[in-house]
């Protein structure tokens, strides 16, 4: 668990790191050593030889074989004054394996002959050149045995290991305290307000106040106080509409209930024989139609929201026939002409009930629009389908949607299409096209009549927009 959290990472990530670069430092260590071991060792050998030169034949076999041992070589040649010398000597274990000259070799040299030593577990006799020190020659040069000098090179390789381990430690341990209290821990609170902030969305004091010292996670506390104040003020909204949807259904279902008894008695007025009730008692039925409409639409629109369509496959030619034959008897003696363009065998997969509705809204708008200017007019329904969807065109010859109505028109109460509409017909109908992944679309309205056009898609389609 810890592993998988953001300080555990760092705490890992730090530990790796810094032992990669202990890694690559000890490669130059280990080849450093190996040439301050040899070098100390020829070091030796020539004070060991300048000794016996000093004592000539003073020195006896048993302290030259000591003088060896000392110096850590089997024997010790000098070249001094053009002459090459062997100076100490004593029985070689084998013979000589591998030379290396001190004076010529590159720090490249240095550090392969470091690694290839340490993977090398035999123990080789090995000749190693270099330049005396204070001059005290042209050269010296020994022979001496491999094997401790890899002991030495381990040793010392395990105790920069120990010394990377305890320096990986520290350091990661600052970096994590560090990264924990600077990053972690400002995180975490973020964190836990978010979640403070969703148990109570309405409550102001759970908002989050920006305190963060780093600049980012600053930025981010002061964008998530914007959206918090934003969506507290939409959800204070959103209440404040619910309360008021739910009285005006209330009020509304009252009214239509008053007009509707207001209606039965004007419909009576219409038969009085007053010259003056005769001529108002229509403009009153009017009036009345219209509020009980208001009503009517404002209580189906104040609903709960629509159920998610029943899609099944449907022949569309049968429930244009009934829209239209409703509609037909609607016009009266009204002269408006209704044609289809609807294939018989034309099968799509919808919810036939919503399907009815918005056809019948479309429709009848299209009519109330055409008697409402006085003129004849015709009503088209014409259906399509292609591989991606269906589409059905419902087209009118009438006078075209105000400007106002076009510019709001699936705004519920603000894109009436004709006069005392309230616009709940068009969104309810976009809507209910939303719900089956499609949209519902004005194509044209001009003076030579309008055209709404709806798109189902055949397959699951991310639209942009329910209403164009």
């Amino acid at each position: 668990m810890f592993l998988k959290s953001l300080s555990g990472r760092f705490l890992m990530l730090t530990v790796a790191f810094v032992m990669l670069a202990e890694v690559l430092i000890f490669v130059p260590s280990i080849a450093r050593f190996r040439e301050d071991y040899l070098l100390s060792h020829l070091e030796r050998a020539q004070i060991a030889s300048l000794a016996l030169l000093a004592g000539e034949d003073m020195i006896d076999d048993a302290l030259e074989q000591e003088l060896l041992r000392n110096a850590g070589v089997f024997n010790v040649v000098l070249r001094r004054d053009q002459a090459r010398q062997l100076v100490l000597s004593s029985p070689m274990p084998g013979e000589i394996a591998e030379s290396f000259d001190l004076r010529a070799d590159s720090s490249l040299d240095l550090m392969r002959d470091a690694v290839l030593r340490l993977l090398d577990p035999q123990d080789r006799v090995i000749r190693v050149i270099g330049q005396p020190v204070q001059d005290a020659g042209l050269l010296i040069e020994v022979t001496m045995a491999s094997g401790p000098l890899r002991m030495a090179m381990i040793d010392y390789g395990l105790r920069i290991l120990a010394l990377s381990a305890v320096i990986s430690v520290i350091t990661a341990s600052l970096l994590f305290f560090a990264v924990r209290r600077i990053l972690v821990m400002p995180i975490r609170r973020l964190v836990d307000a978010i979640q403070s902030y969703a148990g109570a969305p309405e409550d102001n004091r759970r908002i989050i106040e920006p305190s963060s010292q780093v600049s980012e996670l600053r930025e981010a506390e002061i964008a998530l106080q914007s959206m918090e104040h934003q969506l507290t003020s939409a959800l204070r909204q959103k209440e404040r509409l619910a309360q008021l949807g739910g009285a005006v259904a209330k009020i509304s279902h009252d009214l239509r209930n008053i007009l509707t008894t207001a209606q039965l008695f004007a419909d009576r007025m219409e038969n009085s024989q007053d010259p003056a009730v005769k001529r108002a008692a229509p403009k009153i039925v009017g009036s009345i139609s219209r509020a009980v409409n208001l009503c009517e639409t404002t209580l189906a629109f104040g609903k709960a929201e629509e159920p998610p369509p029943a899609l099944n496959r449907i022949f569309l030619a049968a429930i244009v026939n009934d829209v239209v034959d409703s509609e037909r008897l609607a016009a009266g003696d009204h002269d408006i002409s209704f044609s289809e363009d609807v294939p018989a065998g034309l099968v799509l997969r919808a919810d036939g009930e919503q399907l009815f509705r918005v056809l019948s809204n479309l429709i009848r708008n299209a009519r109330q629009a055409i008697v409402a200017s006085g003129r004849t007019g015709e009503i088209n329904i014409r259906a399509d389908e292609d591989l991606h969807e269906w589409t059905i065109q419902v087209a009118d010859t009438g006078p075209g949607l105000p400007p106002k109505a076009r510019d709001h028109l699936f705004q519920p109460f603000q894109g009436g299409t004709r006069k005392g509409g309230t616009g709940l017909g068009l969104a309810i109908s976009a809507e209910l096209i939303r719900g089956h992944g499609g949209r519902l679309a004005l194509e044209r309205s001009d003076g030579e009549g309008t055209v709404f056009v709806i798109h189902l898609p055949k397959g699951v389609a991310i639209h942009e927009a329910a209403a164009e």
